[in-house]
C-alpha cells in the first residue's frame, strides 16, 4: 500500500522548486535538481506532480501568490488614492528585482517565454494569473476614473494590460543589463504617463 503524500514535503517542492527554476530557468532546472535542493527522492516529485509541466504550473500560482500576499495589499489601500496604490504597487515588485541584483527576472515573464508554446497547461496558468495581475490594476483605475484622477475616456482593462506588457519588458531588459535602469525609467516616465 504506498504511503499518503505529505504535504510539507510537497509544500517544501514548491517554494525550493520555484527558487531552482527561478534561477536555472525550466529547461535548466531537472527534476533531480529540484528534489536534491528539497532533500527528497528524486522519483517523489511524481507522488505530488502529474508532470515536471504541472509542477510548472503551480509555482506559478505559488509566485502570484507570494506577490498578492506582499504588495496585492497595497492596491485595496482605500486610503491612499489609486493611481498611488499603483505605483507603490510596482515600486514593491522593483525592490523584489533589486534584492536579487535584477539577475533572475519575472517568473512570470521568464516562463511565459520559455513554455507558453510548449505547455498548454503552463500557459493557460500564465494567461490566468496575467488576468488577475490586470483584473487587480484595472480595479484601481477605474477608481481612479470615479475620483476624476484618471480621464474617463480611458480603458481601465486595456490600461492596464499596457502596464503589465511594459513593465515585464523592463523586467526582461534589467536582467539583460544586470541593473535596474530600466525600471527606473518604467517607475519615473512610463508609469507616470500611462496613468496621469
Amino acid at each position: 500500500m504506498p504511503r499518503p503524500a505529505n504535504p510539507e514535503v510537497r509544500s517544501r517542492l514548491l517554494s525550493v522548486g520555484r527558487a531552482v527554476v527561478h534561477e536555472s530557468g525550466f529547461n535548466g532546472a531537472g527534476v533531480q535538481d529540484i528534489t536534491a535542493a528539497a532533500g527528497v527522492p528524486k522519483g517523489s516529485f511524481y507522488n505530488y506532480f502529474d508532470s515536471k509541466e504541472s509542477f510548472a504550473a503551480e509555482i506559478i500560482e505559488d509566485y502570484w501568490q507570494s506577490i498578492e500576499r506582499r504588495h496585492g495589499p497595497i492596491l485595496y489601500d482605500a486610503r491612499v488614492k489609486p493611481l498611488v496604490r499603483i505605483e507603490r504597487f510596482f515600486r514593491g515588485l522593483s525592490q523584489d528585482h533589486r534584492e536579487h541584483d535584477f539577475t533572475l527576472g519575472c517568473l512570470i515573464g521568464n516562463l511565459s517565454l520559455e513554455l507558453a508554446s510548449g505547455s498548454e497547461e503552463t500557459r493557460v496558468k500564465l494567461a490566468d494569473v496575467l488576468g488577475r495581475w490586470e483584473k487587480a490594476l484595472a480595479a484601481c483605475l477605474r477608481e481612479a476614473q470615479e475620483r476624476s484622477e484618471l480621464d474617463g475616456k480611458t480603458d481601465p482593462d486595456q490600461l492596464a494590460e499596457i502596464l503589465i506588457e511594459a513593465y515585464e519588458g523592463a523586467i526582461m531588459r534589467g536582467k539583460v543589463e544586470q541593473n535596474g535602469n530600466a525600471l527606473e525609467r518604467f517607475e519615473t516616465m512610463v508609469l507616470p504617463r500611462l496613468i496621469s
